[in-house]
């Protein structure tokens, strides 16, 4: 980052810095061109992480230059901060980061809790948006998979989540818990070795069927629930 502080100025509640970008000129977003004739410059402010529990704002002054290709439909752009700012962006990216890490690791209401602890001003909707806006992960090919049906609708509607057995990550989600849901998934994804389900009867026939190569085990949730069952059946027994 080619940026220079210009002041930093501190109260009891916030730290303000002023800075201001230092390049020569910049690339035109859409051309590609080197411009450095200046058509204006503004403030533009940008939160950033707290410092020493009060909240950090950067002031950075930008500048619009003119394009100097004159077949460019952009006559005028403004240039950025890479790893400071992103278009558009009220938040630094550092601070970007962040907000995207608690709601991951936390969920909503969790993480705005955190966050309010540090003194990050956000909440659970702000950073649940976070989530939905990062990009999705790039798809794998698991050799382990966990099956398991997952609740739309409590006692009315259900479907079928698959995950990567190692990383954790959710794989898929079929509209249905069914055998025919499931197979045609299974059958496209021959590389599978071990299957992690629940006791099921849906899942084992498309198991069979589909994925006779990969080896079925129960996961560790439904072992203990079979452990729990057989004492508690045991124990009722015996109550007399």
């Amino acid at each position: 980052m080619n940026i220079v502080v210009e002041s930093a100025v501190a109260n009891d509640e916030a730290i303000r810095i002023e800075a201001r970008c230092a390049a020569p000129g910049a690339h035109c977003p859409v051309c590609g061109g080197w411009s450095s004739r200046v058509h204006a410059a503004y403030l533009r402010s940008s939160a950033d992480l707290p410092c020493a529990g009060r909240q950090s704002v950067v002031w950075l002054r930008v500048r619009c230059f003119i394009c100097a290709n004159t077949d460019c439909p952009r006559r005028t752009f403004i240039e950025q901060a890479p790893g400071l700012t992103r278009l558009h962006g009220r938040t630094t990216e550092r601070l970007r980061s962040t907000m995207d890490t608690l709601p991951l690791a936390l969920t909503g209401r969790a993480g705005a809790r955190i966050a309010a602890h540090i003194g990050i001003a956000t909440d659970r909707n702000t950073l649940l948006r976070r989530v939905m806006g990062l990009p999705d992960p790039a798809p794998t090919e698991p050799r382990s998979i966990g099956v398991d049906d997952f609740s739309l609708h409590r006692r009315h509607v259900y479907g079928t989540v698959i995950t990567d057995a190692v990383t954790h990550r959710v794989l898929d989600l079929l509209p249905e818990r069914d055998a025919a849901t499931l197979a045609p998934w299974l059958a496209a994804h021959s590389e599978i070795e071990v299957i992690c389900r629940d006791r099921a009867g849906a899942y084992v026939e498309a198991a069979d069927a589909a994925a006779s190569q990969a080896q079925q085990v129960a996961d560790c949730f439904h072992l203990r629930q079979n452990i729990a069952n057989s004492v508690k059946r045991t124990v009722t027994g015996h109550r007399s």
